[in-house]
């Protein structure tokens, strides 16, 4: 083995086609796309870029970029392993990549829902520099194949049921029509609870009244059809008809040479040639009359019904006697006279696609003359919005990778229209403390790797929970070095903070200044983060006199009053006085002084975090050099001990108990396990961009979640 290279690194190499190539027998012509590609390498960080640059990896150096969606990358990059719950969720993202696609994997292993990664290597920059460049050579040779490995994987087969646009209790397992409404039953996933988020990546098409695009992307590319993505990656809000309706196909044998796009259009006026299934209809009623709804006039039929969107009667029209109508039914139905003559479905069947021209549906309801079915009586048993209309309530999961929010965390919204009536926040990487007995060593490595926003912080409580088991006192030379290595870890966090922040705003300048910064915080000694002051100063300055970010946060995340057990920052921009430091004799002896803010909104916690920065900045100039806590070494292996320690997001508490050398028990209280249950009132009634700047805005860290 090469010095330097890790063994999965050597391994890995061997490979010279990408596990997720496209179909195509190599050419010089896709040599060249391959080239392309591999010049410009569009990255979907799992589980998030703010865990990429904690670990401190520096991806631009790399020539990698960062991918806000699934379409848009070409490498599943995945740092570090992950939990069960993220590895089903990393299957439907990869799904959802075009390909050719490949898989990178830093400091672990590929899930085992996804293929045997393309190019392996250890968690550091150095590693990461290398395996990009193997990763450009491998697309550039193997992006192609003539038989491509397709994906498949159990989290990806769903069942699909029907439900009711108007009337979401109503859920039948077939097609069909409402009994209380007589609307026509629209296709979702079933389960859409379970933790992963919701996924879909079914091999057939299911067809319903309200037409959707179909993009069929030859050479094996993926055909997506998300009206939300489950993990937040696109989220189109789509009130009445569409709810929860989701697909991600992965047609590994589509093949052609260009891409193309049809309009699916259940009127099917200009399929000629071809077989969906249905009878032909007479020559004479094709050039005959036809019925439009009054109200709906993108709705026409050959024969006399009744509307499936709104149940009224169908109105008869012939062709050419009212131009005023014709032009209107153009405007709403400019997606369905699309021919389709033309077109290859290739490996799609669709005769099994509910393409039913008659929708005479033999429904009782009542109807006034005029053909209207009573609204009061479709609306009766729907929620009121706050201004009193009935609407029909959607729910929406956002995450777990969704830009502008922290990997691993999934949020769920009740949205009524672009009102939010009702959050929740799920931690899918939850630390789980009922763990078997370790040595103590290992307990504190395996903590600290648990917690990769803020591994410091935690093998610090980690070594003071354990000394004090053993009845250690404090040594006043090793303290000093441990605070300056915790708040140089603040200074880094905040720092990732904002760099967050400007993703979810897209405030580019500020996600790149804000990155850049965290980098060189995280590997600084003290004279180095002195010599910082004056970048963080800048940075400060132009983010408090940049009014469009304090009008995008003033006023915005307000807690209610009486909030119980704050933390940390979002304690503190409220003007609480919640600090583990002030009952530190090290601290006191380093003459820290605690600040607050006090408007408690996110605009506050935004100024909270600019002033800790500077008060970190003070305490690690006074501190001396950060040393990366280590145990010290213990005479009593046996005891129950305790620590508190301020965390970048709030005081974190440990007990343990260890018996001869090993941690039997383990009780961990974290400032972000109480935090993640504020997302419900924080997001209650507000619109859904505010909602979404608001859970942001508690910096969230879901591994400090406990189980």
């Amino acid at each position: 083995m090469e010095p330097g290279r890790s063994e999965a690194a050597v391994m890995s190499e061997a490979a010279t086609t990408l596990a997720g190539a496209r179909k195509g027998r190599p050419s010089i012509l896709r040599r060249w796309v391959g080239q392309a590609l591999a010049r410009n390498l569009s990255c979907l960080v799992v589980p998030g870029p703010e865990v990429a640059l904690a670990h401190g990896l520096d991806l631009a150096a790399a020539d990698m970029r960062i991918a806000a969606t699934p379409r848009d990358a070409t490498v599943l990059l995945i740092v570090g392993e992950l939990s069960q719950k993220l590895d089903e969720a990393t299957a439907v993202l990869y799904a959802q990549m075009p390909r050719p696609r490949a898989i990178l994997v830093l400091g672990g292993s590929a899930p085992s829902s996804l293929p045997q990664a393309d190019v392996s290597a250890d968690l550091s920059q150095t590693e990461l520099m290398e395996a990009a460049t193997r990763l450009q050579r491998l697309l550039a040779e193997g992006a192609f194949a003539a038989s491509p490995d397709d994906f498949d994987s159990s989290i990806l087969q769903t069942k699909t049921e029907y439900v009711c646009p108007m009337h979401p209790e109503v859920v039948e397992d077939e097609p069909g029509s409402c009994p209380k409404c007589g609307m026509d039953l629209v296709a979702r996933e079933a389960g859409g609870d379970s933790d992963a988020g919701e996924h879909d990546e079914n091999r057939g098409h299911e067809h319903h009244e309200h037409h959707h695009d179909h993009k069929h992307e030859s050479e094996g590319h993926d055909h997506h059809h998300a009206h939300h993505n489950d993990h937040g990656q696109s989220h189109e809000r789509h009130h009445g008809h569409h709810q929860n309706h989701k697909h991600a196909h992965d047609h590994e044998q589509h093949q052609g040479d260009d891409d193309h796009e049809h309009a699916h259009c259940h009127e099917h006026e200009d399929h000629q040639g071809q077989d969906h299934g249905h009878q032909q209809e007479p020559a004479q009623e094709q050039s005959g009359t036809e019925y439009i709804c009054p109200m709906h006039p993108e709705v026409v039929r050959s024969e006399p019904g009744r509307c499936p969107k709104c149940g009224m009667d169908l109105e008869p029209h012939k062709p050419g006697e009212d131009e005023s109508v014709k032009e209107d039914v153009s405007e709403h139905d400019h997606e369905h006279h699309h021919d389709h003559s033309g077109h290859d479905h290739d490996g799609h069947d669709h005769s099994d696609h509910d393409h039913d021209h008659d929708h005479d549906h033999d429904h009782d309801h009542d109807h006034d003359s005029s053909g209207f079915m009573s609204m009061v009586e479709v609306t009766k048993d729907l929620p009121r919005s706050a201004d009193g209309l009935a609407m029909d309530w959607l729910e929406v999961p956002f995450g777990p990778c969704f830009p502008g929010l922290p990997g691993g965390l999934k949020l769920t919204l009740t949205l009524d229209g672009d009102g939010v009536t009702e959050g929740q926040a799920t931690s899918l990487v939850a630390m789980n403390t009922s763990s078997e007995e370790v040595a103590v060593e290992t307990f504190i490595e395996r903590l600290a790797a648990a917690m990769p926003l803020a591994p410091v912080s935690y093998r610090l409580l980690a070594c003071r929970a354990i000394e004090q088991a053993a009845g250690l006192e404090p040594d006043p030379a090793v303290e000093r070095g441990r605070a300056a290595a915790l708040e140089r870890e603040r200074i880094a966090s905040h720092l990732g903070w904002l760099a967050q922040l400007g993703r979810q705003l897209s405030f580019v300048w500020l996600t790149r200044r804000a990155a850049a910064l965290q980098l060189e915080t995280q590997r600084a000694d003290r004279e180095q983060l002195v010599a910082l002051r004056p970048a963080l100063q800048s940075l400060i300055a132009r983010l408090e006199h940049t009014p469009l970010l304090k009008a995008r946060l003033k006023g915005i995340g307000a807690l209610p009053h009486g909030s119980q057990d704050l933390r940390g920052t979002v304690a503190r921009a409220s003007g609480r006085t919640e600090d583990a430091r002030q009952a530190d004799a090290m601290y006191r002896e380093l003459g820290f002084e605690m600040r607050a803010e006090s408007a408690g909104d996110a605009w506050a916690r935004l100024r909270q975090r600019h002033v800790e920065i500077m008060t970190s900045l003070d305490l690690v100039e006074v501190a001396g050099d950060p040393e990366l806590p280590k145990l010290r070494a213990i005479d009593n292996p046996s005891g129950t001990g305790e620590a508190t320690v301020e965390t970048p997001r709030g005081r974190a508490t440990l007990r343990l108990t260890q018996e001869r050398g090993q941690v039997v028990s383990v009780e961990l209280d974290s400032a972000c396990s109480q935090h993640i249950g504020l997302v419900a009132d924080l997001v209650e009634g507000q619109e859904l961009g505010d909602a979404l700047v608001a859970v942001g805005s508690l910096d969230l860290s879901p591994w400090e979640v406990t189980s």
